[in-house]
C-alpha cells in the first residue's frame, strides 16, 4: 500500500516538557498558496512513497489550513549568542513546529507570528525560501549533515522587506530542532532542572545509546563535539560560508541548519564574508571552525549546572581539534586524488590552498579539472587569472602524482565521488530566483536535479555548471528573509 504524505501520523513529544520549553501557535495562512517543489528524496525519511506533487492537501497542510492526525503545532524558546552578544530570549520568531514522524520533526518556516516574532513579521520570502529549500537537498547531495526540505510553496501575499516581495513557506526536517542556545536559555534563567530534563530529552531524542550511561551528560557533550568538528571539516572542504554561525543556529546533534546569507566560494578566498552585515568577518569562511569551537565553549558553560565545566573544556580541546583535523584532511585529500601518504602530503595541501588563493580560480571547477589532470597543465591554467605559482604547485604535484598507485582511470573515478561538477553558488541560485519571481518556476526544478546528485553528469543541465561572471564572483548577501 502506497504512503501519502496526508496519511502520517504525528507525535509531538516535545510538548511533554514544561510549558516554558515552548508556546502553543496556529500558523497563519498566506492568501491563493500554490506548490513550488517538492523533494522525493526527502520523502522517503518518512516513507512516503506516493509523488507529493499529486497530494491535493500538502499545500493546505504547509499552509496551515488542514492538520495532520496527531499534530498540535508550537514555537520552541531559545537564546543565544548573536555575534557574540548574548541574548536571553530568542525562539521560533518564523518558524512552527508540527510534530514529529520517523524519526524526523515537521517544521514550517514562514508560518507567521509567534510569541518569539519580537519585531519580525514572522514571514519568509521567495527568494529566500528557494535558497534555503534548494541549499538544505544541496547539502544532502554533497554528504554533508543537515535538515532537509520536503516541500515548498508560494503564495499572493506581499510581505515587506527592503522591498515588497511574495511570501512564502518552506517545510523542512530535522532529528532535531534543539541549539546551543536552547540549553542557554535555561541556564541564564537559572532554571538547572529544566536544562537537565531538556538534556535528557536530547539523549533520548538524538543521542539513544547514551542512555543512563555513566556521565551520559558529559558523553552527550563529547558527541555534540565531534558532530560539529566534522560537519564544519565538510564546510571547509566543499568551500561552504554558512554565513550566522550564531548559537541559536548550531543544531545540537551538530548537522547544518537555517541556511541564511550562505554561499559557496567562487574564487578560493580564506576571507570571503557572505553577510553583508558582518561587518568585522566574525563569520568569514575560515573563521568557521574557530567559531564553531567559540560556540562549543558557550554549550559547555550552559552544561556546567549538570557537567563539571573544567571536564567539558578538556573534552573540547582533546576532541575537536583532532576531529576536525582528521575529517578536513581525509576529505581534501581524497579532493586532491593523493590515496597513498606521504610525510610531505600536508605541505602540499597548505601549498595549494595559498596558491589557490593567489591564483583567483573558482575552487571548486579547480578540483573537477584536477580529477581528470593527465600532466597537461594548460587545461588548469587556463581557469586561473595569474599561473605563475599555479605552475610551480602543478610541478610538484606532478611529481607527487608519480608515487601513486592507481591508474589514472581509477584515480578519475575516485576523485568524481568527491569533487562536485554542480555546486549551488549564489549567482546560479538567483538566476532561479529570478525566474521564479515571474512564476518560472523550471530552473528551482533543475536545480533540484542536480542538488540531489551533484557529482553526476547531468548533460541536458550542462548550464547549470557555467562560471560565475566576473561581476558575481562572491558576492555578498543579507539576512532579510
Amino acid at each position: 500500500m502506497s504512503m501519502k504524505f496526508s496519511d502520517l501520523k504525528l507525535t509531538t513529544p516535545y510538548l511533554s516538557l514544561a510549558p516554558l520549553f515552548y508556546d502553543e501557535v496556529e500558523p497563519t495562512p498566506l492568501a491563493k498558496p500554490f506548490v513550488i517543489a517538492t523533494s522525493q528524496d526527502a520523502a522517503k525519511l518518512l516513507d512516503i512513497d506516493e509523488d507529493l506533487a499529486r497530494d491535493e492537501t500538502l499545500v493546505k497542510i504547509i499552509n496551515g489550513e488542514r492538520k495532520l492526525e496527531g499534530s498540535q503545532t508550537f514555537a520552541m524558546c531559545y537564546a543565544g549568542h548573536q555575534f557574540g552578544y548574548f541574548v536571553p530570549r530568542l525562539g521560533d520568531g518564523r518558524a512552527i513546529n508540527l510534530g514529529k514522524v520517523n524519526g524526523q520533526n515537521l517544521q514550517l518556516k514562514g508560518a507567521g507570528l509567534t510569541l518569539y516574532s519580537r519585531q519580525g513579521d514572522g514571514r519568509a520570502v521567495l527568494r529566500s525560501s528557494i535558497r534555503e529549500f534548494l541549499m538544505s537537498e544541496a547539502m544532502h547531495g554533497l554528504g554533508i549533515a543537515t535538515s532537509r526540505a520536503l516541500a515548498l510553496i508560494g503564495s499572493d501575499t506581499d510581505v515587506a522587506r527592503e522591498r515588497w516581495e511574495k511570501g512564502a513557506v518552506v517545510l523542512r526536517l530535522s532529528p532535531t530542532w534543539v541549539r546551543f542556545g536552547t540549553f542557554e536559555y535555561f541556564n541564564a534563567k537559572g532554571e538547572h532542572e529544566k536544562l537537565q530534563q531538556l538534556a535528557d530529552y536530547v539523549i533520548a531524542e538524538s543521542f539513544p545509546d547514551l542512555k543512563n550511561k555513566e556521565g551520559m551528560y558529559l558523553k552527550m557533550y563529547a558527541k555534540v563535539v565531534s558532530n560539529t568538528a566534522k560537519t564544519v571539516a565538510k564546510w571547509q572542504a566543499y568551500g561552504f560560508n554558512h554565513g550566522v554561525m550564531n548559537t541559536d543556529n548550531m543544531s545540537i546533534d551538530g548537522r547544518t541548519i537555517d541556511y541564511g546569507p550562505f554561499a559557496f566560494l567562487d574564487d578560493y578566498d580564506a576571507n570571503y564574508i557572505c553577510n553583508h552585515t558582518d561587518v568585522e568577518g566574525r563569520y568569514s569562511f575560515k573563521n568557521q571552525p574557530g567559531i564553531a569551537h567559540w560556540n562549543l565553549t558557550q554549550l559547555a558553560r550552559a552544561l556546567s549546572p549538570i557537567i563539571n565545566y573544567d571536564s567539558a573544556l578538556l573534552v573540547l580541546d582533546e576532541m575537536f581539534g583532532s576531529v576536525y583535523e582528521r575529517e578536513y584532511t581525509q576529505l581534501m585529500y581524497e579532493r586532491m586524488g593523493l590515496h597513498e601518504r606521504d610525510e610531505k602530503d600536508l605541505e602540499l595541501l597548505k601549498w595549494m590552498l595559498g596558491t589557490l588563493e593567489s591564483s583567483v580560480i573558482d575552487y571548486n571547477l579547480f578540483f573537477r579539472k584536477l580529477s581528470v589532470y593527465k600532466g597537461e597543465q594548460s587545461q588548469i591554467l587556463d581557469i586561473a587569472i595569474y599561473t605563475k605559482d599555479l605552475q610551480e604547485w602543478l610541478d610538484a604535484y606532478d611529481t607527487r602524482l608519480s608515487k601513486e598507485m592507481l591508474t589514472c582511470k581509477e584515480r578519475k573515478e575516485r576523485m568524481f565521488r568527491v569533487n562536485p561538477k554542480y555546486i549551488l553558488k549564489n549567482h546560479i541560485l538567483q538566476e532561479a530566483i529570478q525566474k521564479a519571481q515571474k512564476h518560472d518556476f523550471s530552473m528551482v526544478e533543475d536545480l533540484l536535479t542536480v542538488a540531489l546528485a551533484p557529482f553526476d553528469e547531468h548533460k541536458e543541465l550542462e548550464y547549470l555548471a557555467k562560471p560565475t561572471p566576473q561581476s558575481a564572483k562572491n558576492i555578498k548577501l543579507s539576512c532579510s528573509s
